[in-house]
């Protein structure tokens, strides 16, 4: 894997998946909270990563480990500052309006939909979710098996609001391009409501590093699909990953290589998140 990326790394280019933890004593993990918290990985931190890529906007992921106190993750974005940070939050449809407009106000475009262990929007709630903060213009962070995308294509397709699909699809079980749940993840882009997050190829892949060739494979397949609906995360601090950590700055070299041309390379950094974040 390449450790610096084949172009130019441009003026506004966004991470798209990132989390920040923080002090116990100001900001208490969820009951029953599944994995550790890595409260080492901090604001000051990340902001030695994003310096050292050379990226100019953030968005901040609200982690699973905070359920639904988004506290920890909002006083980032506030200290990132308004031009430069947005957030991904958890709320619920039980979540009350005048909470909703705050946490707009405060920098927050999408909700966040793990379906996993500590997740707290089940798929039979994605709708009544998607239709409580499609008036604010966000989207569902969803995140799932990407093993079930055939089985969960029309409620994904059916959703009122357009939907970020985590990590590459996360596709537990390894496929191939042309496997079925590839094509449900595909003809879900072709609606122009269905966004993927070029992050975390570590996270499932069988062939490990350092190119992930598997699946580098399905995000090749992806960005020349639609390029025009992809943006890359660094999934700093790559929660659950033993160490030695992966490295961001082979991951954004990586991004280069998965890029047809410097026009997707652009996009996909900087075009597509002003359009789904609003920057």
């Amino acid at each position: 894997m390449p450790t610096s990326p084949r172009y130019p790394v441009p003026a506004g280019a966004t991470d798209c998946h990132m989390h920040i933890y923080g002090p116990a004593a100001r900001y208490p993990v969820a009951p029953g909270n599944p994995s550790p918290v890595p409260f080492a990985y901090d604001l000051a931190a990340y902001r030695a990563v994003q310096a050292r890529l050379g990226l100019g906007q953030v968005v901040v992921v609200q982690p699973t480990a905070y359920g639904a106190d988004n506290a920890c993750t909002l006083d980032a974005v506030a200290a990132l500052g308004a031009e430069a940070a947005r957030a991904v939050v958890v709320v619920t449809p039980e979540t009350p309006e005048a909470e909703l407009h705050r946490l707009h106000a405060a920098g927050a475009r999408g909700a966040r939909a793990f379906q996993f262990k500590g997740g707290l929007v089940p798929w039979e709630r994605l709708g009544a979710l998607g239709a409580r903060i499609a008036p604010l213009g966000w989207h569902i962070q969803l995140q799932f098996d990407g093993g079930e995308m055939a089985e969960r294509e029309a409620l994904i397709r059916d959703l009122p609001c357009d939907v970020v699909i985590d990590h590459i699809g996360r596709f537990h079980d390894p496929v191939t391009v042309d496997a079925a749940p590839m094509g449900a993840l595909l003809r879900l882009l072709e609606t122009g409501r269905a966004w993927v997050k070029a992050s975390s190829p570590y996270g499932v892949s069988r062939s490990g590093p350092p190119g992930y060739a598997d699946v580098s494979a399905l995000a090749k397949a992806l960005i020349a699909a639609a390029p025009e609906r992809v943006v890359w995360g660094s999934n700093w601090p790559h929660p659950n990953m033993p160490d030695p950590k992966p490295d961001e700055a082979g991951l954004l070299a990586l991004l280069g290589e998965w890029v047809a041309d410097a026009a997707a390379w652009q996009a996909v950094l900087v075009g597509n998140p002003a359009r789904l974040y609003g920057f």
